[in-house]
C-alpha cells in the first residue's frame, strides 16, 4: 500500500531541482477526478507551486507503491496535445521535458467517448500510458457498459476502472503501477497515403529527441 513520506505544503514558482525519484504524471480533461487520485497517493499532502514563467498550479506529492517510493505529479486539465489554453501548454510541457515512469490518463468513464481521442494522442505519442475509466458508478447509473477488457486489448494499453471519490479500484490502480512495464504500442490511427508519407518524411529529419514520438511531434 502507498503511504506518504513528505509533509509539506507551499505556494510560488516551481522549484527546478529535478527529483531523483521516478514520476507518475496523472493527464486528463477538467474535472474527472485526476486531484482525487493524486490525493491518495499523496496522502492530501503536496507542494503546490506555479509552472515557471506561468501562473498556472503544479501539484506534487510523493508516496509509496508497494514499497517503493514515487514522485507524483498532476498536471492542469488538458483537451488535446494540440493546446489552446496555457494550462494545456502547461501540461503539453511535461510530455516534451520529461521522461515519467508512467502516465496516468485518467478519464470520465460517463463521457467516454469524447475523452478517448486525448487517449489515442497518447498513445500516437507512444508514452508510457495506463488508462483509468474513472467514476463508473455514474456510468452506471446512467446504464453505461463499458467492457474493460476489450478496450485494452483495442487500444493495447492497460485499463482500470475506479470510482475515485469512493476508493473504490485504487488498489487495482497501485497494482498495475507496481507491475508496470512499458510495451510499444502501434499508432490506432491510420491517415491517407499522402499524410502518411508526409510524416515519414519530416520525422526524418527531426534529429533532437524528445518526450514523445517523432510521428506526435509532426502533428505537433
Amino acid at each position: 500500500m502507498l503511504s506518504i513520506l513528505k509533509k509539506k505544503r507551499c505556494c510560488g514558482q516551481e522549484d527546478e531541482t529535478q527529483s531523483d525519484l521516478e514520476r507518475i504524471i496523472l493527464v486528463g480533461n477538467p474535472n474527472v477526478g485526476k486531484s482525487v487520485i493524486f490525493n491518495h497517493f499523496s496522502d492530501s499532502y503536496a507542494i503546490v507551486s506555479n509552472y515557471p514563467g506561468t501562473t498556472v498550479s503544479i501539484s506534487k506529492g510523493k508516496g509509496r507503491i508497494d514499497g517503493k517510493e514515487y514522485e507524483i505529479i498532476d498536471t492542469p486539465g488538458m483537451y488535446s496535445l494540440l493546446p489552446i489554453t496555457e494550462e494545456e501548454r502547461v501540461s503539453q510541457s511535461y510530455l516534451f521535458d520529461n521522461d515519467p515512469f508512467v502516465y496516468v490518463h485518467v478519464v470520465d468513464a460517463k463521457n467516454i467517448q469524447r475523452m478517448l481521442p486525448l487517449t489515442l494522442q497518447l498513445i500516437e505519442a507512444e508514452v508510457p500510458l495506463i488508462l483509468v475509466l474513472n467514476m463508473m458508478d455514474e456510468a452506471t447509473e446512467r446504464g453505461i457498459e463499458i467492457n474493460a477488457s476489450r478496450l485494452e486489448q483495442e487500444l493495447g494499453v492497460l485499463v482500470i476502472c475506479t470510482t475515485s471519490i469512493k476508493g473504490e479500484g485504487l488498489d487495482k490502480l497501485e497494482e498495475a503501477i507496481s507491475k508496470y512495464s512499458f510495451r510499444h504500442v502501434d499508432s490506432k490511427v491510420v491517415y491517407s497515403r499522402g499524410i502518411e508519407y508526409a510524416i515519414e518524411s519530416i520525422s526524418s529529419l527531426i534529429q533532437d529527441e524528445y518526450g514523445i514520438s517523432k510521428r506526435a511531434l509532426v502533428f505537433k
